[in-house]
């Protein structure tokens, strides 16, 4: 059985970024899930104190039902930083500290602990600086959880996923293979119905090249790839539209009748979503056998320490693991 309310695993990301700012803000504001962060009590009391905010702090016990989080208070998992951390000042020697959150946020999420985790903003590049290889929040539950995720990013009014990540255009063409591309369309149809409880999802699938391909004059991808991967799929009952060429596929009346897009690549989707509601998108995998959001930003040092950095996404992707909470309890329940 479902709990009548979510648990939620927060992680602050890059202590000296933004992070805990927003979570001790969201937490200062209430919510109707129990807020769980998984952090150094020390840091969120400093941050909650630079801020003006009045927090307290108490220690998570995973024995007690979940109830909604009270405005000012906070349950921890407490993880120590490994030295003292200053707003805006990277530290490599505080890398582990980020990836044990993710590591316990994420078993937590496995073990049932929790019903999903969101992620506040990590710093790559000073994770990658203290000598753990790290490519992303990704990356890193894919290989905890043993599964192969697809990147989605959502508002409203559109979601955006993706069949390649983070590659050079060099390398895209010959990254989309039958096999990816037939992974990434079922894991987006699954996880639309399971996690979003969209009964039947419509998705729309660009093409690659400029106009789709022009009939081949401009790429034979669409005709050699993309098409028969869709042809095959809507043998198996998928409702797939396209290819359609990316610079018509985004407009009102066709994206009014569609549940997802499914852009090939990363530049050629998420800037239509990012102007339609950056600040306000969500970031969530699918493929996984938890549920993860995340935000759409950085860490902003610059802004850490201050009341400046928009809470917007960070309370999208908390209402969103909330829905995506409540669409999943059905599911688990009929297995």
């Amino acid at each position: 059985m479902s709990r009548a309310t979510p648990r939620l695993a927060l992680t602050p990301g890059e202590p000296a970024g933004i992070g805990p700012d927003l979570v001790v803000r969201l937490a200062c504001q209430g919510n109707r899930a129990e807020l769980v962060a998984v952090a150094d009590p020390a840091l969120l009391i400093s941050r909650a104190q630079r801020l003006g905010l009045a927090l307290s702090i108490q220690d998570f016990d995973p024995t007690v039902p979940p109830h909604p989080t009270n405005p000012g208070t906070l349950r921890v998992v407490p993880v120590a930083l490994s030295q003292p951390c200053f707003p805006g000042r990277l530290d490599p020697a505080n890398a582990g500290y980020v990836t044990q959150t993710l590591i316990q946020a994420c078993d937590g999420c496995l073990d049932g602990t929790f019903d999903a985790m969101v992620t506040a903003p990590v710093h790559k590049g000073v994770i990658n600086d203290a000598g753990i290889p790290f490519t992303g929040h990704t990356e890193l539950l894919a290989e905890r959880c043993g599964a192969q995720p697809v990147m989605m990013l959502a508002v409203p009014e559109l979601r955006v996923a993706l069949a390649t990540t983070h590659l050079p255009l060099s390398e895209i063409c010959k990254a989309i293979t039958p096999k990816l591309l037939t992974r990434v369309i079922r894991t987006l149809d699954h996880d639309l119905r399971t996690k979003f409880g969209i009964h039947k999802p419509r998705i729309l699938v660009c093409g690659l090249n400029p106009h789709a391909g022009e009939g081949g004059h401009l790429g034979r991808e669409e005709i050699e790839v993309i098409e028969p991967v869709l042809a095959d799929l809507r043998t198996q009952g998928l409702d797939l539209v396209g290819p359609l060429p990316a610079d018509t596929a985004f407009v009102p009346d066709k994206l009014a009748r569609m549940d997802a897009v499914l852009a090939m690549y990363h530049d050629q989707g998420l800037p239509v979503l990012k102007h339609l509601g950056f600040g306000r998108a969500v970031n969530v995998t699918l493929g996984l056998p938890i549920i993860r959001t995340s935000v759409d930003h950085g860490t902003a040092l610059d802004l850490a320490g201050t009341a400046n950095a928009d809470l917007g996404s960070l309370i999208a992707a908390v209402e969103m693991a909330n829905e995506m909470v409540a669409s999943a309890a059905p599911n688990k329940e009929g297995r």
